[in-house]
C-alpha cells in the first residue's frame, strides 16, 4: 500500500514541510532510508543523517529547523518517536488483519466456538469446549487445550502451546515456542531418596493487554491460578512458576526466574538474568537491576542489586571499592611493611 505525506500527517496531527503529494510504501532507519520509504528523526545524535538520506518522507519534532537544504519531505509533529511508534502499531495491526480463516490440516473440536474474523494457521490444534473471541489470530503448529478462554484482540505466534484450562485475556500477544499452563515443578520427597509428583490442577490467568515474549514459560498453579495482571509485559525466555501473580504494567527482562508462590507488585521493573526465591513479596514500584539474586521480601519503592540483593546505592559504593581492591591490598601491604620496618628501626 502507498501513502502520501498529505495522508500521514492527518493520521499523526502534523503539517508537511515540501512535497504534501510524496508517496511512501515501506519503513526504515534514518541511514538507511531509500526512495517511497518513511523514516523519522528524534535523537539530535543522528541529526547529520537528514541531510544525506534518500528517503522521501522523514517524522521530525516540530522544534527541528535545518541548517541546510534537505531532500526529503518532513512532517512537524509534537514528538517524532511516538508518532513513528504510532505508525508501526498500525502498520503491524494491517499485517494482522490481513491473516482470516481456518487453513488446511487444522483440527478444531466441534464443542469449540470462536468469533469474528478468526485465522487458524496451518497444523494447529483447538481442543474441545474451547472459547475463542473476535479478531484473534493463531499462526501455524500451535497448540490450544481443552477449556482454553482466550478473548478478543488475541495473537497467538507459530509454535505456542496453551494448556488447558488457561484464560488468556484482551488485546494479549503471545509470542512463538512459549508454553502457557505447563505443570509447576512440584515433587515430594521420598525416605528413599525418590520423588513423587504432586498433580498441579490450577490454571494460568492472563489478563488484558499483556505480551509475552518468544519461549517464556508460564506454569499452572497446584491449586488456584497463576495470574498474570493488566499490562504486564514479558520478554523472551523467563520462567515464572506455579502460583506466582505478577501485579499490573510490571516489565520483566529475559532470562529470570521466578519460583513458585511468589507475589510481585504492580509497575514493577526487573531486569535481564534476575533470579527471585519463592513465596516472597515483592512489593510495587520496585526496581531489581539485571543479575540480581532475591532471596527476601522486598518493601515498595526499593532500587537493588546485587546476589544476594541490597540497595542500589550502597551496591555501587560497594563497587568502586570492589574494583580498587586489588590496588587497595596493595597500598595496606606497603602500609604495613612500612610499620614493620619503623618498629624494627625503633627496636634498633
Amino acid at each position: 500500500m502507498k501513502f502520501t505525506a498529505e495522508q500521514i500527517a492527518g493520521v499523526l496531527d502534523g503539517e508537511v514541510i515540501g512535497n504534501s503529494q510524496a508517496e511512501v510504501h515501506e519503513l526504515s532507519k534514518i541511514e538507511e532510508g531509500k526512495a517511497g520509504s518513511l523514516t523519522f528523526l528524534s535523537n539530535p545524535k543522528y541529526n547529520n543523517y537528514i541531510y544525506t538520506t534518500e528517503a522521501t518522507i522523514t517524522i521530525v519534532n516540530k522544534t527541528f529547523i535545518p541548517e541546510s537544504e534537505l531532500k526529503t519531505t518532513l512532517i512537524k509533529v509534537e514528538d517524532a518517536y511516538m508518532a513513528f511508534s504510532k505508525l508501526l502499531e498500525f502498520y503491524d495491526q494491517a499485517r494482522k488483519d490481513s491473516k482470516q480463516g481456518i487453513e488446511a490440516h487444522t483440527v478444531i473440536s466441534e464443542s469449540a466456538r470462536y468469533g469474528d474474523n478468526f485465522y487458524l494457521g496451518s497444523f494447529s490444534y483447538v481442543g474441545t469446549n474451547v472459547t475463542i473471541g473476535n479478531n484473534v489470530k493463531i499462526y501455524p503448529n500451535c497448540f490450544i487445550g481443552d477449556n482454553v478462554v482466550i478473548s478478543n484482540n488475541v495473537t497467538i505466534f507459530a509454535g505456542a502451546k496453551i494448556y488447558s484450562e488457561s484464560v488468556i485475556g484482551n488485546n494479549c500477544t503471545i509470542h512463538a515456542g512459549t508454553v502457557i499452563g505447563s505443570d509447576g515443578f512440584g515433587f515430594a520427597p521420598n525416605p528413599d531418596g525418590s520423588y513423587t509428583k504432586i498433580p498441579q490442577i490450577g490454571n494460568v490467568i492472563i489478563e488484558d493487554d499483556v505480551e509475552v515474549g518468544s519461549c517464556t514459560t508460564i506454569d499452572r498453579a497446584t491449586l488456584g491460578s497463576t495470574i498474570i495482571r493488566k499490562g504486564v509485559k514479558l520478554d523472551n525466555q523467563i520462567q515464572i512458576a506455579h502460583n506466582v501473580e505478577i501485579g499490573e504494567n510490571t516489565v520483566i527482562a529475559a532470562q529470570t526466574g521466578i519460583a513458585g508462590s511468589t507475589k510481585i507488585g504492580k509497575n514493577g521493573m526487573i531486569g535481564g538474568q534476575v533470579g527471585i526465591s519463592g513465596h516472597l513479596t515483592i512489593g510495587n514500584n520496585v526496581r531489581i537491576q539485571a543479575q540480581s539474586g532475591v532471596a527476601r521480601n522486598i518493601k515498595d519503592d526499593e532500587i537493588l542489586q546485587g546476589s544476594p540483593t541490597f540497595g542500589y546505592n550502597d551496591f555501587s559504593k560497594s563497587y568502586v571499592h570492589f574494583k580498587n581492591l586489588p590496588k587497595i591490598i596493595a597500598e595496606i601491604d606497603e602500609l604495613k611493611k612500612q610499620i614493620l620496618n619503623q618498629k624494627n628501626a625503633n627496636n634498633g
